[in-house]
Parts: structure tokens; C-alpha cells; sequence
């Protein structure tokens, strides 16, 4: 991690806040208190930016200068709202698609999703606030630069966004094994947004019980899942492939 991907101290943290700096999450130590503490957090609630109580060791396993207790993870793309970049998109004339991740914490997976959604014409992708990848500078990375070429949402459940799409006409599919169909037999030639959950726990059981469809990648060996990266190339392209048959523009 890199220094510009952090700012640290409890003036300097607020100082940042204060100037509308891109801040994904600001850690603080669960045992911090006093008076600029609290008004370091109700600054953070006042511009709606996230925090998070965390062990102080946490904090300085990233640094081990004076940071008071506090640290700031830096964003490296500015996040767009869901509720404005919908309709842009339809005013625009775009037939949207759109990739919502749920609960993806390796910026590894995250980075290489991203890279496939932009050369595939992805118009966004969307992430919740809590229990997600930090958008980071070694995020921008994996993505080879992909992630400052596609508008990222950040929402406070990944299960509000499925069910505000499904109001404003999108097919939300989640790709599950509890799913209803192979992913060859999902329509994805209308507005469309899939849904990946973490390899590990799927998709949350909110959100997926909000989804449109499930649809399944089958399985033919020994083990029983993909990379979740590579099962997003998979879904993404196959919408590709869908709109490319039926004659409609990608872009």
C-alpha cells in the first residue's frame, strides 16, 4: 500500500473530510475517545462518510507513525450515485448493464472484474459500503487503469440496489448455484444488471431473494466453484455474446 493511499491523525483526517476528499472508509481505534474524537466522528456522519472501529493493531499493521488512533483509507475514484446514474443512462440512450458485486473483498478478484466490465462496455459497477474491497490505489492496479474508465456506485445494501433497479425496469440476474437455470437459457438483451456474490459465502440471502433470476455456470469436474473473477467473464461475455446476436449496440 501506498502512502497517497492513506491519511492519518485525527486534524488531518477532519482537514480532509473538511476539503471533500475522496475517502472510502476512515479507521478508528476502538478505545479512541475525548472531544475531537467525537467531533471527528460527527464530522464523517455529517458528509456521509463511512467509519469503522477497528483494533488499533489493524491500524498499525499500515503505519506505524503518530496517527493517533486514526487513518484514512483514500479513494481512488469518486463514487457515483445509483439513483442519479440510472436515469443518466437511459436519457443517454444506452441499453444499460450493469455488474453488482456483493461482499467481493479480494482486490485481486475485484480489479480483474473491473478490467473485464470495461472492455466488455459495462456501464457501472456497484458495491456496498460495508463488508467490500476498498477502492484503493492496488485496486486501480489490478484493474490495469479499467476502474478510471467506469463509474463505480457505492450503496448501503447491495438488496436496495437489486430491488431499485428491478423498479426502474432492469432484469437483476444472480449468478448462484441455488439457481433456477444455466446461464445460457437468462435473457440478457434488455436492461440488465448481474449479480456476483464472494466466493466463499455466495450471495447474501437478502439480496438473492430480491434477484429477477438465478441462473447456474455448470460444473463439470472435481471442483465445484470458479474463481469468482472468472465466473464474472463468463456471465459478462455471455451478455455480450446475447446483445451481439440479436444486433444490438454494446456501447
Amino acid at each position: 500500500m501506498e502512502k497517497s493511499d492513506y491519511i492519518y491523525g485525527i486534524r488531518a483526517v477532519m482537514e480532509a473530510i473538511e476539503a471533500g476528499k475522496d475517502i472510502d472508509k476512515i479507521f478508528i481505534a476502538k478505545d479512541l475517545q475525548g472531544d475531537l474524537a467525537s467531533q471527528l466522528i460527527g464530522l464523517a456522519r455529517k458528509m456521509h462518510v463511512i467509519t469503522q472501529r477497528v483494533p488499533v493493531e489493524r491500524i498499525n499493521r499500515i503505519t506505524r507513525k503518530n496517527h493517533q488512533g486514526v487513518l484514512a483509507m483514500m479513494s481512488a475514484v469518486t463514487y457515483h450515485r445509483l439513483d442519479h446514474l440510472v436515469p443518466e443512462l437511459y436519457e443517454a440512450g444506452i441499453l444499460p448493464f450493469i455488474v453488482i458485486l456483493d461482499g467481493i473483498t479480494d482486490v485481486r478478484n475485484f480489479g480483474a472484474i473491473a478490467r473485464t466490465c470495461e472492455c466488455a462496455g459495462a456501464d457501472a459497477i456497484i458495491i456496498p459500503e460495508h463488508g467490500s474491497v476498498s477502492v484503493g490505489g492496488d485496486a486501480v492496479k489490478t484493474s490495469a487503469g479499467a476502474l478510471l474508465h467506469i463509474p463505480v456506485c457505492r450503496v448501503g445494501s447491495t438488496a436496495w440496489a437489486v430491488r431499485f433497479l428491478k423498479d426502474n425496469g432492469y432484469n437483476v440476474v444472480a449468478v448462484s448455484e441455488k439457481a433456477d437455470m444455466s446461464y445460457v437459457e437468462g435473457e440478457y438483451t434488455g436492461p440488465v444488471a448481474l449479480v456476483m456474490g464472494a466466493e466463499d459465502t455466495g450471495i447474501s440471502e437478502n439480496t438473492l431473494s430480491e434477484c429477477t433470476t438465478r441462473v447456474g455456470i455448470p460444473m463439470f469436474g472435481n471442483i465445484g466453484s470458479l474463481n469468482v473473477s472468472v465466473a464474472a467473464g463468463v456471465m459478462i461475455y455471455e451478455v455480450v455474446r446475447q446483445r451481439l446476436n440479436a444486433n444490438l449496440e454494446i456501447i
